[in-house]
Order: C-alpha cells, then structure tokens, then sequence
C-alpha cells in the first residue's frame, strides 16, 4: 500500500515539472527572433511552435489526471520506446565502424570483426528481451526489428547496403509504434467518459457532485504531498544549480536559501507547492509544541486551525494579492521575506493558543508536576521573547512604515497575550499557595483578557484601513478587494460582535446579581449546604427567585451561559406571581411544610414505582438535598424536591398539580402512569 501512494505521487512529479517549465517558457520572445526567407514560412514557424506550446499543455494536463495504473503502463512504453532508441543507435554505430574498418568478407575469417559483431548482437539480445518483459509478453520479435542489419551481416552483405538496412529497420520500428499510438488514441477520451458517467450516476445535486469530484480527485492525488514533492524536486535543483557560484557565495547562505526559494515560487504550480510546504511545515511545528507541552495524548487534538491550514492560505492570498508571480526576482525575494514573516508570527500566534490552555490548566488544576510546570513556562518564555527578537531585527533592516509598524505590532500582540497568561498564571498559583480563593479574580482574569482582544482588534482594523487606502488610492485588484472584505468580516466584524456580545453579558448577568436578595447569617445557618455550583462552603449567598443558595460570583459566571436557576432552571427573573421578591425581599425558602400538609394522603406514603416496578422513592425517603440522580430503574429525590413539586415555587399550590402518582383501585401504583406523571411533573 505504500509503494502504491509513493508511485501515485512520484509517477505525477514529472507532468508537474513540464507544466511549470512551459509556463515559464517565453515563447512571444523566443518567435520574436525567428528568421525565416519569407514572411509566410516565418508565420508557420510560429503557429508550429505555438501548437507544440499548446499541445505540451494538454498532453500533460492528461498524464497527470490518468490513473495510476494507466500512468505506470505510459512510463513503461516510454522506457521501452528509449530502449528501442538506443538499440538502433548500437546498430548504427556498429555499421558505420564497419564501414571504416572496410572488410566485408566472412566474419570467422577476422577475429576483430567477429568481436565487434558478437559485442552488437549481445546487446541487441538484451535489449530485445528487456522491450519484452516490459510489455509483457513472449513475443519478442515485435522489438527485433533493429537485428536486420546484424542479420545481413552475417550472409556477407555489401557494406553500403547495411546503412539502408538500418533506416529499413527504423522505419519499421516506427510503424509498429504508429500503429500502437493509433489503436490507444482514445484511450484518455474512453476514461473521461467513463469517470463522467460515473459522476452523473450520483443522484445529488450539481453542486454536491461538483463538490464530490474536487474531494475525490484532491484524495486520488494526494494534492499536498504531490505538490510538495514537486516544490522540493524544484528547490533542490535550483540549489544544486547555482551552488559554488559568485552570486551565491557574496550572498551568503540564508540569503542565498531565500533566494532560492524565490526563484521556486516564479508560477502558480511552484506557488502552490510552497503553500502546502509551508503548512506542513507550520503542522510540524505546532505538532512539536504539542509534544513538549503534553507528550503523545497531546497530538490526538485535530483541530482545524493548529494543522497549518491557516499558515498556508496566509501565504497564498498575501501572494495572490500582491501580485507576487507578476514581479522580477529581486522583488519577489524580498517580498516574500515580509510574507514569510507574516506566516511565522501567525505559527507563533496558533503556538500561543496551544500553550494557552495548557499553562492556565495547570494553574486551576493545581497539578504538582514540577516538569509540567516547567516545560509550560519556558514555552511561554520563548513564546514571550522571540516574536520581540523577531520585531527588533525586521525593523533593523526596513525603514519604519504603517505596513513595518503592522507586522511589528503583530508580533508584540503576541507577546502581550503570553503575558497576560503568565499573569494569570501567577494569580492562580498564589491562590494555590494561600489556600483560599482571591477576590475579584474572575473581574481580573476578564480585563486581562480583555485588554488583549482590545489591542487585537485594534490592529485587525489598521490591516483594515491601510488595504483599504491602498485599493483607493494604489492599485485596485478584485484579488485585494475580496481580501480586505472577508479580513474586515472575520478579524473585524467577528471580533467586535463576540466582544460587544460578552460586555452586554456581563453586564446583564451583574445586574441580575445585584437586585436578588443576600442571605443573612441565620438564613445561611438554616439552609447549612454548599454551593451547587463550586461544591464550597457558603459563608455569602444569594437567594434567587425561586429559593435557592449560590455563591454571587459562581450565580454571575452561570448567568453567562444560560439565564435560568442551575436547579430547577425557572428564570432568573422577577416576576409578578412573586411582588416580595422583585422588591428585594428574601424569598421564602424551602421549609418543612406544617404537620398537617406532610402526610397529605395516602397516596403520598405509597412507594413510587419505576417503569419497571422497582422502588424509586418514598415521601419519607432522606436523599442528598444537593442533586437529584434519574435513571430508568431508580430515582433518588429529596423531600424538599418533592414538597417543591407538590406546592409549587413559591411555597404555594400553583406548582404541579399533582406530581405524585396515580394508584390503582387496588391502592397499587400502576408502573406505566407512574413513569409518565413523574415525566410530566419533571
């Protein structure tokens, strides 16, 4: 299976290389200085010259599109053909040694011409033998057609005649592939029509089988390991090329490797093979943050956007954009130095979101692994130093500009959210270290974060503004304007949107919290349970609506996500039915109902029955008055739960009619009503 991908991928490399090296191709500047007798043959120079262009395009459009199998059968009859080839070359080159020596008799008689003779036919044999296996089949006389000098040789026919004999047996050698071109011409055509019917088979929509062609030829292919094979193939070439030149060595290396690599981005292919050497490159690299943050566990994270992906489309839109393929080489060298800046302070940006998590876990967790600790904080450290090294040195080399101060700011926001974790880093560990919880913590963690989304912003809207006045007043592209349009929609309008939306959470949720009544120390020591949220001791509650303790801060970080009661989800709400609690009142809590009201029927002291008739619970039952566990064969309620359901929220009968279940005319529970009244009371 893996030699099979490596030949799917290899085999398609040279189909690669002749479209990239036709693009390249001048062919205006190369028919510019044909010269011809006349016009007219200087005009069919040309449109020969263009139609070999052309066919060289489409020729190898189709090798790369045929399948593997067909492809390894086209390399074949290509190393056949080369055999062939060289086998008549042999002949001719025996003949015209032949011809010098000027002896024509009986080869037995000459001990030198029988060696020369004996030397041809060897090598004849052998290459005969190998057409044959090649093509796989027993019939070698079909590649023999080069021994018909040799032959001639042999019955002492006159030298003069053994030149024809070889432009004889070229001719038939050319025949026999004539006809095998011939018999196989429409063999693309039969494939396409059989991979289109096959497509139009798929009752879907046009979009969907579109979508499905794009998938199915993007796996076939292995398009990012092909066009990667293919860059490094044209990046080793261009090395070996100039290598031990002046020009590489007055450069010195690492201008010379960017260069080089420059020179390997000239055409959309090579550009494209970057793009996917570049995002496997980034993978690689946050593949190994990864590893040095959380070992191998760490690397079954598949998230989308720590895989390279976003590295990669950086680079191909920034290149697209400015036109990159259009520029000479001096240009495109140092553009593509700023481009390549740009992707490794975004590989650094998606390493600080990896490390992120990791270091703030560690800190919450309080984990007391020492090496945990330390190889998340010398991560934060590198993370924290370099993109400044990295802002330092690029201002040392460019002049400073809006466009130079946008990269350096890129890279100081960087550091600035590392800093802001190590901050918050540092304030988890010292609530470890005092052995209680800070005040106003999560207040604090929120500026922090805050104060750096504030700053992203504010950059994503300069990158904004400076493509927009460049579209305005430099050169307008439609490339450069769907650029800024989908940057303004993602980096703009996301951002402010998300931002907007958790102030107003915020705000709405402390709002919230400031109008529910505080429980006294006497209401405190008569409810004398924990948190249902942090699971601590509670020595400060609120009381909602509907009577139940939480801690104000853990009710706020509740409120961010829903805006109901964490217990019995009624809305965190004042409401008309309760005129004492919208005034600030303390609600009437959960006290144990009058004698009376405690054995309100018979019914009431019956076993409530499952679905399958096990016994669930009983009005006298003493359950954990913090949760309520449901399953199909049990179900573990509190009294104060079922007292809640019977009198209502508010201590009244305007709760669930009826919660308990009905019984049978026998004074049995029937299971089946039951189940669905404990559904509906639930």
């Amino acid at each position: 299976m893996a030699a099979k991908e490596l030949a799917n991928v290899v085999l398609r490399v040279p189909s690669i290389l002749v479209l990239d090296m036709l693009y390249k191709c001048d062919i205006d500047s190369f028919t510019d200085h044909l010269k011809a007798r006349t016009e007219d043959m200087l005009f069919k120079y040309k449109y020969v010259i263009w139609n070999i262009y052309y066919l060289g395009h489409i020729v190898s459009t189709v090798v790369l599109l045929l399948p593997l199998g067909h492809i390894i059968q086209l390399y074949l009859h290509v190393l056949c053909t080369l055999l062939l080839y060289m086998g008549h070359q042999i002949v001719r080159d025996y003949v015209r040694d032949e011809a010098q020596y000027g002896y024509d008799g009986a080869l037995f008689l000459d001990s030198p011409a029988l060696n020369r003779f004996v030397t041809a036919l060897t090598s004849q044999i052998i290459v005969s033998t190998l057409c044959a296996f090649l093509m796989r089949t027993r019939r070698v006389w079909l590649f023999s057609a080069h021994l018909l000098p040799l032959l001639a040789r042999v019955v002492s026919v006159p030298l003069d005649w053994l030149l024809t004999l070889c432009s004889v047996s070229m001719m038939i050698t050319g025949a026999e592939m004539a006809v095998f071109l011939l018999a196989n011409l429409f063999v693309p055509y039969r494939l396409a029509r059989a991979t289109y019917r096959e497509i139009m088979a798929i009752e879907v929509t046009e979009l969907y089988r579109l979508m499905a062609v794009v998938v199915s030829l993007w796996h076939g292919f292995a398009v990012p390991v092909l066009f990667s094979v293919f860059w490094f193939v044209l990046f080793g070439v261009q090395l070996v090329t100039n290598y031990g030149t002046i020009t590489a060595v007055q450069q010195g290396p690492l201008l010379y490797l960017l260069t080089s690599v420059s020179e390997c981005c000239a055409s959309p292919y090579s550009l494209l093979g970057l793009t996917f050497v570049v995002s496997y490159t980034a993978l690689g690299l946050l593949s190994l943050c990864k590893f040095y943050l959380g070992g191998f566990n760490a690397l079954q994270n598949h998230n989308v956007m720590h895989r390279g992906v976003t590295e990669g489309v950086t680079l191909l839109l920034l290149a697209l954009q400015t036109g990159l393929l259009d520029m000479t080489a001096l240009q495109r060298c140092f553009l593509l130095f700023i481009i390549l800046f740009i992707v490794l302070t975004s590989t650094l940006q998606s390493m600080s979101e990896i490390t992120e998590p990791v270091v703030l876990g560690l800190g919450a967790s309080r984990n007391r692994s020492v090496w945990k600790h330390l190889r998340g904080l010398s991560m934060c450290g590198f993370l924290l130093l370099f993109p400044g090294f990295m802002a330092y040195k690029i201002s040392q080399f460019f002049n400073m500009d809006f466009w130079l101060l946008i990269l350096v700011s890129s890279c100081m926001l960087t550091s600035l959210q590392v800093t802001g974790t190590l901050l918050i880093y540092s304030l988890f560990m010292v609530e470890v270290w005092r052995g209680a919880a800070l005040p106003g913590l999560d207040e604090i963690v929120y500026y922090v974060n805050g104060v750096c989304r504030v700053l992203e912003f504010a950059v994503a809207v300069c990158v904004v503004a400076y493509g927009a006045w460049e579209s305005l007043w430099g050169e307008w592209s439609w490339m450069g304007a769907s650029v800024i349009v989908i940057h303004s929609y993602c980096n703009v309008w996301l951002r402010a949107q998300a931002g907007w939306k958790s102030f107003l959470l915020r705000q709405e949720a402390a709002r919230k919290i400031n109008v529910l009544p505080r429980a006294s120390a006497e209401q405190l020591q008569d409810h004398n349970d924990v948190c249902a949220i942090c699971f601590q001791d509670m020595t400060s509650a609120v009381i909602t609506y509907c009577g139940h303790f939480f801690h104000g801060n853990c009710l706020r970080k509740w409120l961010y996500v829903q805006e109901t009661c964490p217990m019995c989800h009624a809305s965190i709400k004042p409401s008309s039915a309760n005129p004492t609690a919208a005034a600030g009142e303390a609600p009437p809590t959960h006290q144990n109902p009058p004698p009376s009201e405690q054995q309100p029927s018979e019914t009431h002291q019956e076993e409530v029955l499952g679905p399958q008739g096990d016994n669930v619970c009983s009005a006298e039952t003493n359950c954990d008055e913090s949760e309520r566990k449901y399953s199909n064969s049990e179900r573990n309620c509190s009294k104060e739960s079922l007292q809640h359901l019977h009198y209502g929220a508010n201590g009244d009968s305007q709760g669930v009619a009826n919660p308990v279940p009905s019984c049978s005319s026998h004074g049995e529970v029937d299971p089946e009503v039951a189940s669905q009244e404990l559904r509906e009371a639930d």
